[in-house]
């Protein structure tokens, strides 16, 4: 069956899209000394990321439990899932050239590729889901206690295994989505998608719509969402980069 996208989900990743592109040139700016702000400690930047990396899983979530009521076969995921796996070998390596000491190596689309696995093999847990979510999150809260209380436990933090996300200590890096708490948003955009294909399926769209205008551009956004997650970055700079010697 072939795989019918969804205008509403496709709009609410175009949102995602913008205001990382907001906040990522914000934050290229204060790279290259030409505004001073903490991107990685005041509250007004940090809260502001973890919006932006929400509305990316929860769609990733709402598109999974899209394709699975569409009959997606393995086939299909595996092919997408590749070009997930490779764009993130891609900002892992372009990471290293400009963060040597802090790049990345399990952000967002490290984070999504293994999370898209756990979310395709759980699809059918139903109700489920949303108690996984809860508990997915809740451990964020919960795991630095239990690290003070059992010292062996102290392993989480090493890099081999922090990509678990059940660390004390964040780890030096640009980007860092682990599984705690992160899967769990995606198990919650999955379980809401679901729940949205049974109970109002039109609210999250029209199958393949063929909007105009700004709607369309947003959809179509939405629609390339990883090539542009691949080349907005490097504009942004190259882009600041230029003006800086022109003027």
């Amino acid at each position: 069956m072939s795989a019918q996208r969804l205008d509403r989900i496709d709009l609410l990743r175009a949102a995602a899209m913008l205001w990382m592109t907001a906040y990522h040139f914000c934050f290229d700016l204060n790279f290259f000394g030409l505004m001073r702000e903490d991107f990685y400690r005041d509250p007004f930047w940090t809260w502001q990321r973890t919006a932006i990396v929400s509305l990316f899983l929860f769609t990733a979530g709402l598109s999974q439990a899209v394709a699975v009521h569409q009959g997606q076969t393995w086939a299909r995921f595996w092919k997408r899932w590749l070009q997930v796996v490779g764009a993130a070998l891609l900002v892992t390596a372009g990471s290293l050239l400009v963060f040597p000491q802090s790049f990345i190596y399990f952000g967002v689309l490290q984070g999504i590729a293994v999370m898209l696995v756990v979310a395709r093999a759980t699809a059918a847990w139903g109700a489920w889901l949303w108690v996984l979510g809860a508990l997915a999150v809740g451990l964020k809260f919960a795991v630095p206690h239990a690290l003070v209380a059992w010292p062996a436990l102290e392993v989480l933090n090493t890099p081999a295994l922090n990509w678990l996300g059940l660390i004390s200590r964040k780890p030096i890096t640009e980007d860092y989505v682990p599984l705690v708490p992160w899967l769990g948003v995606v198990w919650w955009g999955l379980a809401a998608g679901q729940w949205a294909l049974r109970r109002w399926p039109q609210g999250l769209g029209v199958a393949d719509v063929q909007a105009r205008g700004a709607r369309g551009a947003l959809v179509t956004l939405g629609r390339w969402s990883l090539s542009y997650y691949l080349v907005h970055q490097p504009v942004l700079m190259g882009l600041i980069w230029l003006g800086l010697q022109v003027f």
